[in-house]
This record gives structure tokens, sequence and C-alpha cells, in this order.
């Protein structure tokens, strides 16, 4: 920087309440944000002054920079630095937009970031648009891609008087619509691996058969004549990857049958029902997370009490929307080479609250939080269940405490979504049920109001063998949680959570395969493929392909 730069410390308020005088943002609720000013001349000569938010310097990916000048309004862009390990954005009162790029190790000198390339970014109908030479990125807002059936959900949602108990209706006349019984053969499968995550315990004579599925839409090695229950296959092409099939009636006496008070016994049709699991090492693969254009929201969840609601404030964290950010539902231009997978993320605000138990007479109804590139969009609640990636690129799943609010600071993604489905009881060794795997209302389980649960489910779960770890995720064909506990407890998950349900976009999974000829995907269920558009003969894929309403994760080769 130059010695001529007027550089202005602005003093925070850490997790204090903005001015008076000031209208709160986004910007506000970040506890670990750095803030500095400087004064610029524009390219006709004009006074101005740029200030620049570091949201998260220990993150390093996103930045509000903000110009304002005498003569001319105030203009505000989202910044994303696609090198945080390498690079940082910085202040530089050369530039006409009054920030520069520099190395972290200090080799390079800061090089200056003109108006003229972010305006131009900003400009642009990209949802990421490269300024300053491709070392930064403007993020722009885009329409994310709605399903029909999420069209058509919205418009007796929001349209027709007594939409939500219509919907709640439809759930009970199609909860089984997606239900895969599959077929058990007379003869056992290929020899499973002899590596890889841990098998389900299932019962002895379930395991010397094999069970298939013609829904299951990923290619595996030695499963041409149906898969051992419970057990692991390699997918073809994809090292570190893994799919396994489970019937939860076929899962070991001694879990099936413990006596776990917060687990109901499971009725014939989702004790037959199949789970579908797909697991990643994470040795090999790091997770990624990114909001929807308009998924998960930051106002009121309409599923609350009303005795919780601030009716003085637009949401639980004073905010009704994220800008000056920018959510674009689709993985970033230097993510996607690496992208080998994506699936649904978690509920919608419309529901990311409790309406009953303890949960929901505590911090505004409890409403779900989450967190992108280290930026904190809606606040981490105790009580729930949190699927975390930490700045390392660790990936932890976990009950949030009280205690985890000095982790923040550490965290590059979050999302909570419910509570615990299973656990790790470390006094026992060994995983157990959530607490509130039974309970309808305080688990806010979703369902019909008279607590039929059964349905199509996603979800997520870690497991640690020896000193391998294992991101898994699982949709059930028709299940209720307890199910999903059992086939988790099974599995010998040290925790799983619920993404969303009822539909297949709603349990969204593809595998994703390159070649000359271009994108190729294998989803889990092979009817996740009507989710997508065709364009001139060609899959666009949803999340990587075009912008999406809703929220999602994605697995990435590691580098």
């Amino acid at each position: 920087m130059g010695r001529r730069a007027a550089i202005i410390a602005v003093a925070l308020s850490i997790g204090g309440a903005p001015r008076a005088d000031a209208p709160r943002t986004i910007v506000d609720l970040q506890p670990f944000r750095h803030v500095q000013s400087t004064a610029i001349r524009t390219a006709d000569g004009r006074a101005g002054v740029a200030t620049l938010v570091d949201l998260n310097p220990t993150i390093g990916a996103w930045y509000v920079l903000t110009l304002t000048g005498d003569r001319a309004p105030a203009r505000s862009y989202h910044l994303e630095n696609p090198r945080p390990r390498a690079q940082t954005v910085v202040i530089d009162s050369r530039s006409t937009a009054g920030v520069g790029i520099a190395e972290r190790d200090g080799r390079r000198a800061c090089e200056p970031c003109g108006v003229d390339s972010l305006d131009a970014a900003a400009a642009s109908a990209a949802p990421f648009a490269p300024a300053c030479g491709g070392r930064l990125y403007v993020r722009n807002h885009a329409s994310g891609r709605h399903t029909e059936l999420e069209s058509a959900v919205d418009v007796v949602r929001e349209h027709v008087p007594g939409g939500e108990r219509l919907l709640e209706l439809g759930h009970d006349l199609l909860g089984d619509q997606y239900l895969d019984r599959g077929r058990i053969g007379d003869t056992a499968a290929r020899d499973p691996l002899r590596s890889g995550p841990l098998p389900a315990l299932v019962d002895p004579d379930a395991a010397a058969r094999a069970l298939s599925s013609d829904r299951l839409g990923i290619t595996l090695v030695g499963a041409a004549n149906g898969l051992r229950p419970g057990a692991w296959y390699a997918v073809t092409g994809h090292p570190g990857v893994y799919v396994s099939l489970v019937q939860p009636g076929t899962i070991a006496g001694p879990i099936l049958h413990d006596g776990a008070a917060s687990v109901s016994a499971l009725d014939s049709v989702e004790a037959s029902a199949i789970a579908y699991l797909v697991a990643f090492d994470l040795d090999r693969f790091e997770l990624g997370y990114a909001g929807g254009t308009e998924h998960p929201s930051v106002g009121w969840s309409a599923h609350m009490p009303s005795a919780m609601r601030d009716a003085a404030e637009p949401g639980p964290d004073g905010i009704a929307s994220i800008a000056p950010l920018v959510a674009t539902g689709i993985v970033s231009p230097w993510d996607a080479p690496r992208t080998v997978a994506t699936f649904a993320g978690g509920f919608k605000r419309q529901h990311g609250a409790f309406l009953y138990g303890d949960l929901a007479t505590r911090n505004h109804a409890s409403h779900y939080g989450f967190l992108e590139h280290g930026v904190v969009l809606s606040t981490l609640q105790p009580g729930l269940a949190t699927l975390i990636v930490s700045a390392s690129g660790a990936v932890e799943m976990k009950t949030w405490t009280p205690a985890d609010a000095d982790r923040v600071r550490d965290i590059r993604h979050a999302r909570q979504n419910g509570v615990a489905i299973v656990e790790y009881d470390a006094a026992r060794h060994t995983t157990v049920p959530g607490a509130l795997v039974n309970r309808w209302g305080p688990g806010n389980w979703s369902g019909s109001s008279d607590m039929k649960l059964r349905t199509i489910r996603g979800a997520a779960a870690i497991q640690h063998n020896g000193g391998e770890h294992y991101l898994i995720y699982a949709v059930f064909s028709a299940a209720t949680p307890s199910a999903m506990a059992r086939v988790f407890q099974a599995y010998r998950c040290e925790y799983a959570m619920l993404l969303d349900m009822n539909a297949l976009e709603h349990t969204y999974f593809a595998l994703i395969d390159r070649d000359a000829s271009g994108i190729r995907l294998q989803y889990l269920i092979k009817g996740m493929s009507q989710v997508d558009r065709v364009v001139n003969g060609r899959v666009v894929p949803r999340f990587v392909g075009e912008p999406d309403n809703r929220d999602f994760f994605y697995v990435m080769t590691r580098p």
C-alpha cells in the first residue's frame, strides 16, 4: 500500500447491537469481521471512500466492498476470494476501488483492483463474474430454478386457503409413493469389500442372501448379482466412494430390539423399505455447502409459537435478508471441476423452527442456523443437530452447545436441521438413538399433523473405521425417524441427522462422471434424473449446471 493511504480503523462491538441510527444487516451478525476504510480518487478525479469488510479473516473468502462519493450513490459488491489459502483482499488507496490483492506469504506485491473491473463484473449475468484479472469474483444475483413440484407446492401453500393442511393430506395419500422393497435373491451375492466403511450389523440369515434394486442408479464393482445387505461396494471409476443397501427389518436383533425408549417398533412396510447409502472417504474428499437463491431464508418461520416471535424484528436475527451478500445457488467455477457429487440440503425456513417441545420455548423457537464460507447467515442454535466443515476442511457432526459459540471463527460451513437421529455414547462406547427420535413435535420430524411420519427421507451421517473417516448420505425410501435410527445404529455411525424429505428433488443425490464428451450423472435413485433439465440433448446438472433455489452440499476431490 502507498504511504498516502488514509486508513481508518473501525472499532467493532463484538456481538453487540448495531448503532441506533443504522439499519441492521447481515454484516452486523459477523462477530469476527474486520473493517477498514481509505480515501480514494475515482478515474475522473472525484473524492470518495472505500470501505472493505473482511467478514471472517480466519476463512478469508467473503468480503463486502462499499464505495461512497460526493455525487454518486453508495454501491456495494459481494466479493469472493477463490484462493483464500494463498491470497487475501486488502485495503489499497492506489486503486480506484480502494482494494488490492496480496499474497498471504508476502512474496508478491499488492496488486490494485480497479473499480472498472468490479463494475464490469457486477454488470454480468453470471452468478460468479471474474474481476481483477480473475483473481477475485463478484457474486451476482441469479434466478434459482424451481422444479415443477416445488412451484406447485408454493402456489398451494401461499395462495390456497388451508393450503398447508391440503399438503399434509397429500403426504398422507402419497407417503409411500417411493417405497422400494427391492428383491431378495436365493443365492448369496459376491463377497463385499474387505476394506472401506464399516458394514452394517445384520441378521446372519439376511447377510447370506443377495439384495438388489432396479431403482439404484449407480454402477458398482462386483454387484451384478445383487449386494449383501449392509455390505459396502466400490463405485466404478470413483475410488473412495462406496454404496450399500439394507432393509431395516434385516438389522441384527440386538440392535433392532434393544429396548430404547426413544425408538418405536417398525411396521412391516418400513421394515422392508430399502435404504440406499453412499459413503465418501474423507481422506480423499472434502465437503462444501452453498445456500440457494431463496432458501433457506432468514426471516421468521411459520412453524413456531406466536409468543416466540418478536413483532418488532423481521426475523430471529433481526434481519430480513442477507443483503448486501448474494446467494448464488450454484457451485463456483473454481470448485466445479473437482466436484464429484451433490446432494440436497435441509428444510426451508418455512419449517425450520420448532412449534412444540422444549426447543420451541428457547431462542425464538430455535430456528435452524447456517454458515457459508465462514459467514454467519443465521445463528447456530444450541440443542440442534449440526453438520460442520472446519477451516481445515475436517467434517464433523454434533449437537451444538452454548460452549461451541467460540468455534464459529474457525468454521467454514455449517448447517443445522432438527435434532440427532443417533449419537455416540462415550460412556457405553456405542451408538445410541437420539432422545427425540419418536417424539414427532419436539423433534420437528415433519410429516402430517396426525404424526404420520413414514415417507422418503434424506439424511447425513459420520462413521469412523479406525483411522478412516467417512461421510455418509442416505435416502430411505419409506421410513420414520425410528427406522433411520436403527439403520444408522447398525452401520455404527457416530452421529446422524435428517436433511430433507417427501420427494425425490428434496432427497436428490447425483454422482458426476466426466470424460471427453462432457458430464454424465449417476443418481442414487434413478427417478432423481427427472429433477434435472435436458437442453439440446444434454443434461443440465442441478447445483452445478444452473443456479437452484434450494441449498445443497457438494463433495470435492481434495487438492
